[in-house]
């Protein structure tokens, strides 16, 4: 799928560089490209696999992060180190999500109400931004195994609503997972 250059004052190998778009999305996520030839929108996936990832992340009893469709499989059997819908909580306050909280089945800490929220798993603590973090790396990864290639430029999408301080925590989240955020685009 890539594209591969000659340098003819070179005569160096030169590859066309990829940006990859992603929907991090509430539910669920993407990743996809610009096809080189057809110039439509593909969404990548591994054969006989969809193209969404579940925007979900499980720790394991000794903290790891497991992202996407094996995360989605512990919702019911641990709840309460299995975290979803992340990005609702991205640049908000404890007093800005208060009256929802009850929606989470992990602990959202209601320490400091001024402050950014974080998620308690065991005995770590994670922002939403790590945990966007964890979502953009594992399409990043499933990116660059598809392509073959490195990938390290993205677009993001975020909700027309997101406010200054949100689409600041989606950028951070992006270059926390190895990406150089070059925009943020309102979905």
């Amino acid at each position: 799928m890539a594209k591969i250059g000659i340098n003819i004052a070179t005569g160096s190998l030169q590859q066309a560089e990829i940006i990859v778009g992603i929907d991090l999305g509430t539910t669920n996520s993407l990743v996809a490209i610009i096809h080189p030839d057809t110039k439509q929108p593909v969404a990548l996936k591994e054969f006989n696999t969809s193209s969404l990832v579940p925007s979900i992340v499980h720790f394991d009893g000794f903290g790891n992060p497991t992202v996407g469709e094996q995360a989605r499989t512990f919702l019911e059997t641990d709840p309460k180190n299995t975290i979803f819908s992340a990005k609702r909580l991205m640049g908000k306050s404890y007093q800005d999500i208060k009256d929802n909280a009850q929606f989470f089945t992990y602990k959202v800490i209601d320490d400091d109400t001024a402050s950014l929220v974080k998620v308690q798993v065991g005995d770590q603590f994670f922002s939403p931004i790590e945990l966007s973090s964890f979502i953009l790396k594992e399409l990043k990864n499933r990116a660059e195994h598809i392509l073959k290639t490195p990938v390290t430029k993205a677009v993001i999408t975020v909700p027309a609503y997101f406010n200054d301080a949100q689409r600041q925590a989606t950028r951070d989240a992006g270059k926390i997972a190895g990406l150089d955020v070059l925009r943020i685009v309102n979905e």
